[in-house]
């Protein structure tokens, strides 16, 4: 399916190595009297079962009608979300695309700037401390703070540059909220192994 709006995925016809996550709209809300609802997919993500990379997303794809509305970067999240679930660090498939590098830059820029905002500025928050709360990899936490001027090398390690100021200018920007997933809502279990 993604195929057709995805010029550069490679096209792979045994689809049992992947977990796949539908991810639909229900619009307008239902009264709970209401036993049944129409559902309309919004987009979907796939996921490998055994990921050598520890990869929580291969392909996504938030169909045309719905893009612009904030459903990619919730399935991104939502990924994430599983990944904590799950115990795991995770990270995209590599490559992505000029789009996918724009969302997930976008949306990991605005988790570690909500996280950062809110922590005690006394406190020595290390790049793991953030890989472990977000289940984002730490290499993608150092490429996103690298491509904001944020960090620097200290001693032979990393060091996190929080500018406060930065932080700051960027929240008042973002006028709407991001549609991320709200993990009180999330119900998930583990997959039975295959």
């Amino acid at each position: 399916l993604a195929k057709l709006f995805l010029d550069h995925k490679t096209l792979y016809y045994d689809p049992t190595p992947f977990y796949f996550y539908i991810v639909c709209c229900i619009q307008p809300p239902i009264p709970p009297e209401k036993k049944s609802h129409n559902a309309t997919i919004v987009g979907f993500f796939s996921k490998e079962k055994h990921s050598s990379e520890d990869n929580n997303l291969a392909c996504i794809l938030t169909f045309p009608q719905f893009q612009n509305a904030g459903y990619g970067k919730f399935i991104i999240s939502l990924s994430y979300e599983i990944s904590k679930l799950e115990g795991k660090k995770g990270s995209p498939e590599k490559p992505l695309s000029d789009l996918g590098k724009i969302s997930y830059r976008s949306y990991w820029t605005h988790v570690l700037f909500h996280l950062l905002l809110q922590d005690d500025e006394k406190r020595q928050l290390s790049i793991k401390d953030i890989s472990d709360q977000t289940a984002i990899k730490m290499d993608d936490i150092i490429s996103t703070m690298q491509n904001l001027n944020m960090i620097k090398h200290w001693k032979g390690q990393h060091v996190i540059h929080v500018q406060r100021d930065v932080i700051s200018n960027y929240m008042k920007k973002r006028g709407k909220r991001l549609r991320l997933c709200k993990p009180e809502y999330l119900n998930w279990t583990q997959p039975p192994e295959s």
